[in-house]
């Protein structure tokens, strides 16, 4: 299920936030902030924060996000914990930890094992957009494209340019319906285009 998001509001918010942070050593990347509104959007929509073990479905009450990270020889999926209830600081501190970590094979299983659902950005090399493959036994997973300068029609109706990026999502059918899904698609888009409602 594919959605185009528009990324201007929280472009801006993150230079803001940056600009704020920089005494703490602290520097969120886009990542960070899409890592939040997954989780926002997986609390928001129960449906999708579910994994298919065998016989039975687990749902579960907390959005713990796994995070495709590059690292020689393959992929690894280290997870950021409670994605939904994190700072966003705190998701950036987190992230560069354990990208550092996996990147040097350092990460234990409990660091990379598990997870209620997986983001994989493609955008920073280019990638306008992909499909994710699923991450079993989780049932979903957002693939994310580079953000890009796109003609837009503007909310007045006229034309303009706008920054924007394209996300698709990745469900087993087996667990989450397709209207299921395309809420949370939904709800990702609203919180990456309205990017103050991730810290209310």
């Amino acid at each position: 299920l594919t959605v185009d998001v528009r990324l201007d509001r929280l472009l801006a918010l993150r230079a803001e936030m940056n600009g704020a942070l920089e005494k703490q050593g602290v520097k969120l990347s886009v990542n960070d902030m899409l890592v939040k509104a997954l989780g926002r959007a997986l609390i928001d929509v129960p449906e999708c924060n579910v994994v298919f073990a065998g016989n039975e479905m687990i749902r579960y009450s907390r959005a713990d996000i796994s995070v495709a990270v590059s690292i020689p020889g393959g992929l690894i999926t280290p997870i950021v914990q409670d994605a939904s209830g994190r700072s966003l600081s705190s998701i950036a501190r987190a992230m560069g930890d354990l990208a550092a970590r996996a990147k040097e094979g350092k990460l234990k299983p409990e660091e990379y094992q598990g997870g209620t659902a997986s983001i994989s950005n493609m955008g920073m090399m280019g990638i306008k957009q992909f499909t994710a493959v699923i991450n079993p036994p989780q049932s979903t997973i957002l693939a994310i494209g580079a953000g890009e300068k796109r003609p837009w029609i503007m909310p007045e109706g006229e034309l303009g340019i706008a920054t924007v990026m394209t996300a698709t999502g990745s469900f087993d059918h087996r667990a989450v319906d397709g209207a299921d899904g395309a809420r949370l698609m939904a709800a990702f888009r609203e919180y990456v285009e309205k990017p103050l409602g991730m810290l209310a």
